[in-house]
């Protein structure tokens, strides 16, 4: 194989494959059924969000009717955990939107830039050039895996609090409406309590620490579980392929 052929088949080849990339992978890893058990996991995921923060403001509301102020700071902590749930909840509508839109961007413009740069780069040779490459590769591939990685590895942590957070909820929905029967009368619910204010704060606390918990468990698989995810595989292809793709140091 002569020079100009081995020169042909460097520029043929990288567009063969990138026009591969965008007209045929890309269908399939922007399409919503290829991610199907992705996108039901975070669906689960995101029921359980709004049923905590439904119970948690009906608890909060339901709280301000025991007698006295004691009570009171608890009802507000719990009003406040509606906006970190909110937050969670964005998370995971943030994911389940990008599970396809990453693997759109990825086969459909990184691949294909880094396949279209090195069939210039043939021609033009420059080490910037081939920096550009690997890193559009890098960060190609580490997207688009990230997500369900992730949901993976949350899936498993999930597991193992998923009997304690459907407990909190229903701690909470059964404590709320006991309250609520009972709101006009003294009996039930503070009779089971022996009539004491500190013993039911004291059982709303319990309801607090309890959500607390569950948004600590959310907050880590669906907001640092996929950054962490997106670090690893960053350093795991930097391994396998021996890429460097940190940013230029400034000489100071």
């Amino acid at each position: 194989m002569n020079m100009n052929t081995k020169k042909a088949l460097k520029v043929v080849l990288p567009i063969i494959l990138a026009l591969i990339s965008i007209f045929v992978v890309s269908k399939y890893a922007a399409s919503p059924e290829f991610h199907s058990k992705t996108i039901a996991s975070l669906d689960d995921k995101k029921t359980t969000v709004m049923e905590l923060t439904a119970a948690s403001t009906a608890a909060s509301a339901a709280i301000t009717l025991i007698p006295g102020d004691t009570a009171t700071p608890i009802a507000e902590k719990l009003a406040d955990l509606s906006t970190y749930f909110l937050l969670v909840l964005c998370a995971i509508y943030l994911e389940k939107y990008l599970v396809t839109i990453t693997g759109y961007a990825t086969f459909v413009i990184l691949i294909p830039a880094a396949c279209l740069l090195f069939s210039i780069n043939v021609f033009w040779k420059n080490d910037m050039c081939k920096y550009l490459i690997r890193k559009l590769a890098v960060f190609g591939l580490a997207i688009v895996l990230v997500i369900p990685a992730s949901v993976k590895v949350s899936d498993l942590i999930e597991k193992t609090y998923d009997s304690s957070i459907q407990a909190t909820i229903e701690s909470a929905k059964q404590t709320t409406e006991e309250i609520d029967e009972e709101k006009d009368e003294k009996k039930g619910f503070w009779a089971s309590i022996t009539d004491s204010a500190s013993e039911a704060v004291e059982k709303v606390e319990n309801i607090l620490n309890n959500f607390v918990e569950a948004l600590a468990v959310l907050i880590v698989t669906s907001c640092v579980i996929p950054i962490i995810v997106l670090v690893f595989f960053v350093w795991l292809i930097k391994m396998v392929l021996g890429i460097n793709v940190n940013l230029p140091m400034k000489k100071s």
